[in-house]
This record gives C-alpha cells, structure tokens and sequence, in this order.
C-alpha cells in the first residue's frame, strides 16, 4: 500500500469504533496514538521527498527558462553585430528551449500539485495528532474511571451477598430458636402432673404417725409412774 493509500486510511479511521472493539480502551489509544506519529514520519519523509522533487522541478524550468533568454540576448546582439547567420543558429538553439520549456513546465505544475497535496495532508495529519492528544487523556481518564467503577460494582454485589447471607442467618437462628421453644414444650408436657391430694395424703399420715408414737410414749410413762 503506497503512503498516500495509507494517510488516507489513517485520516478516515473512526477512533470510536476501533475503541468501541477494544477490551482496554486506555492501551488501545496509546497503540494508536504510535501508530500515528509512525504514520507522521512516514508521511514527513514522503512530504520532504515529494517537496524536493518540486524545487528541482523549478530549478530545472527556470534554468531552462534563463537558457532561452540567455541565446534571446545572443542573436540580438549578433543581429547588432551584423552577423544574421549566428543570430539565425542562436535563435534555432533558443527555440529548442522553448520546446523543452514546455515539458519542464507541465512537470514542474505536476510537482508542484503533488507537494501542494502532501503538505496538506501532512498538516492535517499534525492537527489531527495534536487534537487526538487532548482527547487521548480524556479517553484515559474515562478508562480508569469505568475500571473503578467496575470495582465498586464488584464490592457492592459482595456487600449485597453479606446481606442476603445475615438475612437468611436471621431467618435460621428465628428458625432454631422456634425448634427450641417446641422441644421445651413437648418436655414440659411430657412430666407427671401434681398430684395435690396425695401430696396432702403423704403429709398428714407423716403427722398422725408422730402423733401415735408421743401417745405411747404417754402410757408407758403412766405405768411406771414416771
């Protein structure tokens, strides 16, 4: 692909999209920023080239140009002279030059045009970087932001599974404590109920034993006179 091709592949590239394709769009502009000032370099040395061909181009029209006033002079002077046969040879000379002339000239345009259009395209391409490197940290900028971003996104779902987990530990230790409450009922059911009138049973035939041992104890002491 000749330089021109290329310049204007690189002019009519869309940075957007190509961003828009990019995992890491913050490495993807630098890689096309070198790109770029690669393509600059190479489209200064072709301008330079191109520029040079002009300037010889002219130099080459001009100096034809000085030739044919130069042989112009010569026959008038040899006409002055008297002498029409030198005059005659230097005008044949001078109108050989002026068929060249003609051919140096269209060359020249033709240079000229080129080195017209390079440095055009050569100037944009330098405004073109200039303005991209404004926008370069810009983009950059809005890299790193979208990646912390990503990051809080990621710590925020982490936090929104914690509490997911507290809930349902909320809702297990409601869940265990329901458990609890239900086996300490079915133990409470499951002892012998009070029995009041055997509790009373028990408590007055304890007291009517006593009862009956201090009435011996009365009549034994009665017979022996004590």
């Amino acid at each position: 692909m000749g330089i021109l091709e290329r310049f204007s592949d690189i002019v009519r590239a869309n940075i957007n999209e190509l961003l828009d394709k990019a995992e890491d769009p913050a490495k993807m502009i630098d890689q096309y920023m070198r790109d770029l000032t690669d393509s600059l370099a190479q489209v200064r040395s072709e301008t330079a080239g191109v520029m040079a061909e002009e300037t010889r181009a002219k130099r080459l029209f001009d100096d034809n140009a000085a030739e044919v006033e130069k042989f112009m002079n010569l026959a008038r002077k040899a006409l002055e002279a008297g002498n029409e046969d030198d005059a005659r040879k230097l005008i044949e000379k001078k109108q050989k030059l002026d068929a060249k002339a003609a051919s140096l000239k269209t060359t020249y345009e033709a240079a000229r045009d080129s080195a017209n259009k390079m440095r055009e395209m050569h100037d944009k391409l330098v405004s073109d970087i200039d303005t991209l490197k404004g926008r370069q940290e810009a983009v950059k900028a809005k890299a790193a932001v979208a990646k912390t971003q990503e990051k809080v996104n990621n710590f925020t779902s982490g936090a929104d599974k914690a509490a997911g987990a507290m809930g349902a530990f909320d809702r297990m230790e409601a869940k265990a404590e329901k458990k609890l409450d239900h086996a300490n009922a079915v133990s409470e059911l499951n002892q012998q109920p009070t029995n009041d009138a055997a509790a009373l049973e028990a408590k007055y035939s304890s007291a009517g034993g006593s009862i009956a041992v201090e009435d011996e104890i009365a009549q034994l002491k009665k017979e022996l006179g004590l």
